[in-house]
């Protein structure tokens, strides 16, 4: 294809050796707020390929115009994982190849060209090699533009509508209900925990021990619920006799991959944040709401693996997430967790409004020869009351 200048526009790999300085240009002229408000930006710390090199198989896209002085004008990355469908066979749970699409980007120059329809086409030829049954994206419900491409015309379904639940990280403790204990597992527990109870979690990934082992992985937490107090006796023990009311999730630091920073604030709205920080230093038992200096780079930690069983389930992940915001004190300014519509564990999860997303949007899209014999399609399955968010896709 060509550009309104008549240059040709060429989809090829990234090159890290030529190719960061044009994709960092992109990502930055993408990041614009609307209507000079407030907008949110990412650093990826001098690595355009950090928020997926940590996943099994990886790809990023370049889309650059030929002509003299050629520049890359867009970009879009990708990752094929096998994860499970929620979908039971006899004797198994069931897994599929997916292929993840994010970070696609196209600069205000080029839009409009069919170089976005380009790049996902391109990566889904490569998700099909790479043996995908399916491709899935997640975006913002706002996003209009985003929306029509996928679903009108590439073929994605919408299919889940999970929440990003935010909390900021005070320099007072968070409070934790006391009627759980909360106690860490070690990775080899924590891998053989979630095999056992959550293999049939929609998009639960088949390599979790290698999730669990990351570096930027900081740990699994277990919370129960129990009258007379809870002993860790290892993960045989649980799994054959499990306390009445239970949750577990893990956390993991984004600050490791990329740093966050809001832009466009006023000074009014700068100072005051400042003004509530000052006060949650000085009197910390005033448990002041204070907002985070979100306005410089900042760190961010991610809850992943969340769920449970029992009565009082909601209240152990109440108190697994108050402890992960508390350990994540000077290390990062908010700790985020995403849930599905569906699951009973939201209702206890302490996030502030403003800082989250009611309802992100996932779609799917069925690729050549995915499915199962007898029909079924995950596409258009129905919701289950839980999702599992990887978090080397956030």
């Amino acid at each position: 294809m060509r550009d309104e200048e008549g240059e040709a526009v060429v989809i090829r790999e990234y090159d890290p050796k030529t190719d960061r300085d044009g994709t960092d240009a992109v990502d930055r002229d993408c990041e614009v707020g609307p209507g000079g408000g407030m907008s949110l930006h990412a650093d990826l710390l001098g690595d355009p390929v950090a928020r997926i090199r940590r996943s099994p198989r990886y790809l990023m896209l370049v889309a650059e115009t030929s002509g003299p002085g050629g520049r890359i004008v867009g970009l879009i990355r990708g990752t094929v994982k096998s994860v499970a469908t929620g979908e039971s066979l006899p004797g198994a749970p069931a897994f599929a190849n997916v292929g993840y699409i994010l970070g696609l980007r196209v600069a205000p120059s080029h839009r409009r060209m069919g170089i976005a329809l380009l790049l996902v086409r391109q990566l889904e030829r490569w998700f099909g090699l790479m043996g995908a049954e399916y491709a899935y994206m997640a975006t913002d419900r706002s996003n209009e533009a985003s929306l029509r491409l996928f679903t009108a015309r590439c073929g994605y379904s919408k299919f889940r509508t999970p929440s990003l639940l935010v909390h900021p990280v005070h320099s007072h403790r968070l409070r934790a209900p006391r009627r759980a204990t909360v106690v860490r597992l070690g990775p080899r527990d924590a891998e053989r925990l979630y095999r056992s109870r959550f293999a049939h979690v929609e998009f639960f990934p088949a390599d979790i021990g290698d999730v669990l082992d990351n570096a930027l992985s900081r740990g699994t937490f277990l919370a129960v619920v129990d009258k007379g107090g809870y002993e860790w006796r290892g993960v045989d023990r649980f799994l054959s006799s499990p306390p009445a009311s239970w949750a577990v999730a893990s956390a993991w630091d984004c600050g490791g991959v990329f740093r966050l920073e809001v832009r466009g604030a006023s000074r009014l709205r700068r100072g005051a944040a400042a003004a509530t920080r000052a006060l949650d230093r000085v009197a910390k038992w005033l448990r002041v709401p204070s907002v985070p200096d979100f306005f410089r780079p900042f760190a961010g930690w991610f809850v992943y693996g969340l769920g449970g069983d029992g009565r009082d389930a909601a209240v152990a992940a109440e108190a697994l997430f108050a402890s992960i915001v508390n350990m994540a004190r000077g290390a990062a300014a908010a700790v985020a967790v995403e849930v599905a519509a569906l699951d009973p564990l939201r209702s206890r999860i302490p996030h502030w409004r403003r800082l989250s997303c009611a309802e992100d949007l996932w779609c799917l899209k069925r690729l050549g020869g995915g499915g199962h014999a007898d029909g079924w399609d995950w596409a258009r399955s129905a919701p289950g009351h839980s999702i599992f968010v990887d978090p080397r896709e956030v």
